[in-house]
């Protein structure tokens, strides 16, 4: 057998305990690298169809609002009515003071009799030849002059009676027992509204009023609004109403004051609960078809901007400042920064840094973006 010097072992030895040595410190390298990277919980944008809402600020009234007036000057003897009464087209509301025109009616009436009796009596003159004609016709005139002021004051008694011009309800009554009111009086005596339907009225920004009719379907406007989904209003307490509502009327002229189009929504109110002078919020439903979406709690803002962390491919934060084209649910619709496919940081971004090294674990979108439960109200 032949023997290898003791040199060439030694040397052997060497270098296969150095090369043993580089791997244990190169390993080591490796591991703390991996110990200094940080774990997070990484999903991938996705396109989605989602539903979102545009909301407007309205104010609601009856479809039909009408004032109650006085047709002549008189103190009010008697309200007939209270507030929120429901009443019907010709009801009585208010009676006024009659006792001067039932005086004027008394002596209108005499002045009628006299004149009749003056009538009376020249007719058998002027068959005779006894007098002009002429005479007879001035004191036939003279009669139909009473008994057109006669019934003028008739009338105006009755005018006196104060009676709902519709079917409703009654509004506020400022004037009460005792009041001297007239046809010169700015104020109504009360407002009488209809409210089986009510209006809402709104106005949204000219950039909105033409997304509203690019998006409607139909080639005229009209056939834009019968069309356009049904709409939700959101009472003052917050509360969704019941009932849908439909957009009516637009005046599809811009009001260079306020740079706005105002609409017109019709809701039935079949109970009653609102009514006029209530308001509230318009909801109009938008669809963003294939859109990119990230959840909310994702992000986060800093200076007035939306920000979150996008994974690049050697698994490093890079700082991606996103525009929105709206808010649905816990859900922000992208229309810049991201796209589909993105792999972005999940949870924890706030602790963060661009450029931090991380330790992927991704986990499916819908389990990052199901709504959290609110615990407070």
């Amino acid at each position: 057998m032949k023997t290898i010097p003791f040199a060439r072992i030694f040397v052997i030895a060497t270098t296969l305990a150095l090369f043993s040595c580089g791997n244990k410190e190169e390993n080591a390298q490796q591991g703390a690298a991996q110990a200094q990277a940080t774990p997070a919980t990484v999903i991938t944008i996705p396109s989605k169809t989602v539903i979102g809402y545009n909301s407007y600020p309205t104010s609601i009234e009856g479809i039909v609002n009408s004032g109650a007036r006085a047709k002549v000057q008189g103190y009010i003897q008697d309200v007939l009515v209270d507030e929120g009464q429901k009443v019907r087209k010709g009801q009585a509301l208010f009676k006024l003071e009659t006792q001067s025109l039932t005086q004027d009616a008394g002596a209108a009436k005499a002045s009628v009799n006299a004149a009749q009796v003056e009538v009376d009596k020249l007719k058998p003159l002027v068959e005779k030849n006894i007098i002009s004609n002429v005479q007879l016709e001035t004191a036939k005139a003279n009669l139909e002059q009473a008994k057109s002021n006669y019934e003028s004051i008739i009338a105006n008694i009755g005018y006196a009676t104060v009676k709902s011009p519709v079917d409703g309800y009654v509004g506020a009554i400022p004037y009460r027992q005792g009041a001297l009111v007239g046809p010169s009086d700015t104020t109504p005596l009360t407002t009488v509204s209809d409210i089986t339907q009510v209006y809402a009225y709104f106005s949204m920004s000219e950039a909105d009023y033409l997304t509203f009719l690019q998006t409607a379907e139909g080639e005229t406007r009209e056939e834009k609004i019968k069309n356009f989904p049904e709409i939700t209003l959101v009472l003052a307490n917050g509360e969704t109403y019941a009932e849908k509502g439909k957009i009516q009327t637009v005046t599809g002229q811009v009001d260079q004051n306020t740079g706005t189009v105002s609409f017109r929504a019709i809701f039935d109110n079949p109970n009653q609960l609102i009514t006029n002078g209530n308001s509230g919020t318009i909801k109009i439903p938008v669809t963003y078809k294939d859109a990119p979406v990230i959840p909310q709690n994702s992000t986060f803002e800093q200076q007035g901007n939306i920000i979150s962390y996008k994974v690049t491919s050697d698994n490093k934060t890079e700082t991606a400042k996103i525009t929105t084209k709206a808010t649905v649910g816990n859900l922000y619709v992208v229309a810049s920064g991201l796209k589909a496919g993105d792999k972005v940081v999940a949870q924890g971004v706030s602790k963060l840094r661009a450029g931090t090294e991380i330790q992927p674990k991704e986990v499916a979108f819908d389990s990052i973006a199901k709504p959290v439960k609110q615990l407070f109200q």
